[in-house]
């Protein structure tokens, strides 16, 4: 469920940042497509499994340099504005980002 829920989020704050920085037409461009689908696959991949932390708080980066910026770029835009158009979301991710800092 935590990696469903994860994706789930990820999708959202790229669909949002194409929307607001690429303006595709109703769909996203290549670029946040590609990003997308990388991001679904570290995700779904993450050796952590069901005990995934956010993944601004893991220890291992599984994303290439260039990736890794990317959906930096991706969260530092979506994410203060996912408390208005996705507010579950982003307190499920919240509560996430502190379960992850308790364990460590």
């Amino acid at each position: 469920m935590r990696i469903e829920r994860e994706k789930r989020t990820i999708v959202k704050m790229i669909a949002m940042y194409c929307k607001a920085k690429h303006e595709p037409n109703g769909e996203l461009c290549q670029s946040c497509s590609a990003l997308r689908q990388y991001a679904l696959e570290r995700v779904a991949r993450c050796k952590f499994g069901e005990a995934k932390p956010v993944c601004a708080k893991c220890p291992i980066h599984c994303y290439k340099p260039s990736m890794r910026q990317e959906i930096r770029n991706v969260m530092r835009y979506a994410g203060p504005r996912m408390l208005f158009s996705h507010p579950i979301d982003a307190i499920r991710h919240l509560i996430d980002s502190l379960r992850s800092s308790n364990s460590q």
